[in-house]
């Protein structure tokens, strides 16, 4: 989480509000350093040349820009518009929001923990910005994976106030990801086969693992987790479940990730 006593850093993504435009560029104030004034030069708000600035920016606006240079010493920032790409922006927009939310979360902590929301702040803000990368992240952590979060904060007195905020008002994140089982089992008994082998992928973990009939051989197979990583190695256990079964039972199989 920036401090708002600080500077941003070059390279860095920062979301401003345009408060004044001249011929020759444009003042910002920075939303998450303290309102901290930033400039961006005309050669710097869109790519080719701009005749008017305004075709391109107003006062008022909120926008996200990438830092070319800091003088803390001077307290100069200089800012690009044109130096990042759609999704950066959409991206940084988005935490821009998850963060406030979050500190908005904080305060019923606070309020559960009888304390001040700068207080609660202090108490374990910088230590879950630095465990999960930001306050937002914590919160999600700790609805989606209760055990986990409770784990990493078990000696933590606010750590009980903190799950039920969590689990009162986030939906944890979900993860789908497909792929397609091929088997088949030429003997008279092999559609119990092919049917065991399905079994034993939905077996791998019947909340997330769903099969799904496309036309044999084929058989699609779903997964659906709140991480990427635990959602591949689930695919994963399911999918080598019922290759071992298929092949085991004398039919045979591959697998093919969509």
């Amino acid at each position: 989480m920036p401090s708002h006593a600080g500077f941003p850093e070059e390279g860095d993504l920062v979301l401003g509000t345009v408060t004044s435009i001249r011929n020759f560029g444009a003042f910002v104030k920075l939303d998450e350093y303290g309102d901290r004034e930033a400039f961006i030069h005309l050669s710097e708000v869109a790519t080719g040349w701009v005749k008017y600035i305004r075709d391109h920016i107003r006062e008022g606006q909120k926008i996200v820009a990438r830092v070319l240079r800091v003088d803390a010493a001077k307290g100069q920032i200089d800012l690009s518009l044109k130096r990042i790409n759609d999704h950066q922006r959409r991206e940084k927009v988005q935490a821009w929001k998850n963060e406030q939310r979050a500190l908005r979360l904080v305060e019923q902590v606070a309020q559960a923990l009888k304390v001040s929301a700068d207080e609660a702040t202090e108490l374990f803000g910088s230590t879950l910005v630095e465990k999960y990368g930001s306050l937002f992240a914590a919160f999600e952590v700790a609805s989606a994976d209760s055990r986990r979060f409770q784990k990493e904060n078990e000696k933590s007195p606010w750590a009980s106030a903190f799950l039920k905020v969590a689990h009162d008002n986030i939906v944890p994140p979900q993860v789908t990801i497909l792929g397609t089982l091929e088997i088949s089992d030429p003997a008279a008994n092999g559609l119990d086969h092919v049917r065991s082998a399905l079994l034993a992928a939905e077996k791998v973990d019947p909340e997330t693992v769903e099969v799904q009939y496309v036309g044999a051989p084929r058989y699609r197979i779903r997964v659906v987790a709140s991480q990427y990583k635990q959602a591949e190695e689930t695919l994963k256990r399911a999918t080598d479940a019922a290759l071992r079964a298929i092949k085991t039972s004398g039919g045979e199989g591959n697998f093919v990730r969509q």
